[in-house]
């Protein structure tokens, strides 16, 4: 099953059990999807739109309401961080397992070794290790570890 169709199915099951919030944040989601697949069709109308970008749209989204969260906890507003963090709970659940820090510094590790030209350049690690977890890891997490690596 496609994630749109998911999206779609879950979507008509949080109408169905009267589930607000998750009926909420499932079709913000997939309007952002589907206007993904617009967009696509506008270049090409025979274009469809793949998993993997609809996953890459769902990512921008849960990064979007990280930094509400971010924001709200700054400003005091625990109730609106509260229900951006149950919004990002729903979109986690259809986005691919996130890398743990571990798993981000072997591959660190794996990337330093197998390219010496980028060793010890921050740049070019982060340009590697960026290619092999393709969304699978956020950028800011990345750089933390390749500076813990780098030692800088």
């Amino acid at each position: 099953m496609s994630l749109v169709q998911q999206l779609t199915d879950d979507m008509k099951a949080a109408m169905k059990s009267g589930d607000h919030a998750r009926l909420e944040t499932v079709r913000f989601a997939l309007a952002g999807v589907k206007a993904a697949e617009k967009e696509k069709q506008a270049k090409d109308p025979s274009a469809a739109l793949t998993d993997e970008e609809a996953v890459a749209v769902l990512q921008k989204e849960a990064k979007r309401r990280k930094e509400s969260i971010e924001l709200f906890t700054k400003g005091g507003r625990a109730d609106l961080a509260e229900k951006e963090e149950a919004g990002l709970a729903v979109i986690q659940a259809y986005l691919p397992k996130e890398l743990s820090r571990e798993e981000i510094a072997a591959l660190v590790d794996a990337a330093r070794t197998a390219n010496p030209a980028v060793a010890g350049d921050f740049s070019g690690l982060m340009k590697e290790v960026m290619r092999e977890v393709k969304g699978r890891a956020d950028g800011r997490l990345v750089g933390e570890v390749i500076k813990e690596r780098l030692g800088a």
